[in-house]
């Protein structure tokens, strides 16, 4: 009898350790789900921000709201690069030369002038590259997917452009691209539910955004950073 018992308590506790074994690998496994899903976000969200300053760049300043606007110039447009022939000496910038002074020289194609500054083996040709080569040259990128968040079978990143006035009063523009935890961590059982609801409540009690987000489109407009940076 007393045999039995301590084989029924010897297997009781062999069945509590695989217990509290497996909700420790399944707590780590989860959390490494976790830190996965937000890596690859991460990833998706910085390509969006390098899209939208290169469109930046070549329209007035302004960034882009559309995703069908934005994801067609990634595919279609096109970069500036610099062709560099020739550098400055010490000499030539001691008399006050400069990259854009001895490039305006040369391009005035006042050939006394170049030669006065002896800038005839001096060049800068701009020639007009791949966008999408140039920025997004990995295995794997596919344009039309950089609308959609990673995980969330289909939903889209918010993405926002507008003006904004700082507090000095000057206009600038600023663009936000938000990506909520409740999207990126769908499908992952109780225990992503119970982490989506805990980041609301502490989002929610700090008045930060419950997710991952690059920019601002408030008044904290922060270089286009991403909010865990």
């Amino acid at each position: 009898m007393k045999k039995g018992i301590n084989l029924i308590l010897s297997i009781c506790v062999v069945g509590l350790l695989f217990i509290c074994w497996r909700s420790i690998v399944d707590t780590t496994d989860f959390e490494a789900d976790v830190v996965s899903r937000e890596s690859v976000v991460k990833a998706r969200l910085m390509e969006i921000r390098s899209a939208e300053e290169a469109y930046k760049a070549q329209h007035n300043g302004e960034y882009c709201a559309d995703w069908s606007v934005l994801i067609d110039f990634v595919k279609n447009g096109k970069l500036p690069v610099i062709m560099k022939h020739g550098v400055l000496t010490e000499e030539q910038m001691e008399k006050g030369l400069t990259e854009s002074s001895a490039a305006a020289i040369v391009n005035s194609g006042d050939e006394k002038a170049i030669a006065e500054n002896g800038l005839q083996d001096f060049r800068r040709d701009t020639v007009w590259v791949s966008l999408k080569d140039s920025l997004y040259n990995y295995e794997g990128f596919v344009a039309d997917s950089m609308r959609y968040i990673p995980f969330s079978q289909g939903d889209t990143f918010e993405l926002v452009a507008c003006p904004n006035t700082t507090r000095s009063g000057t206009i600038i523009q600023v663009m936000e691209c938000n990506a909520p935890d409740s999207s990126f961590l769908k499908g992952m059982g109780k225990y992503g539910d119970r982490l989506i609801y805990n980041r609301a409540e502490e989002a929610d009690a700090k008045g930060t955004y419950p997710g991952l987000k690059i920019g601002d489109a408030g008044n904290n407009w922060n270089n286009n950073a991403g909010n865990w940076e």
